[in-house]
């Protein structure tokens, strides 16, 4: 079981804390920080946009990411919520046996 690193967008920092804590109560992930005041610039439907957001770093696992993928998914109020997953190429082993108890 690796670690794995999501970046997910929320419209305010209410959502982000709301998703961060119901994603680690539900053990789908180990920790997730919070940036605030991202500025997120993209094309939805057609328009170009630019909107503020929270930037959510969710630490969680390979074995984990379907379920996390899936419980997004069912409560982010974006209609195509932000889940891009990373494979870190390098992670302290304390922090590792830390991060994947805390998923079992």
């Amino acid at each position: 079981m690796e670690a794995r690193v999501v970046l997910v967008t929320a419209p305010d920092r209410d959502t982000a804390i709301r998703l961060a804590r119901g994603l680690v109560e539900e053990r789908l992930a180990a920790c997730v920080n919070l940036q605030e005041g991202v500025t997120s610039i993209y094309r939805w439907q057609g328009v170009l946009e630019e909107s503020t957001e929270v930037l959510m770093v969710v630490k969680t696992s390979e074995g984990k990411l379907a379920a996390a993928q899936t419980w997004l998914g069912e409560h982010h109020p974006y209609d195509v919520p932000e889940f891009v997953a990373l494979t870190p190429s390098a992670v302290e082993p304390k922090y590792l046996a830390w991060l994947l108890g805390e998923l079992a």
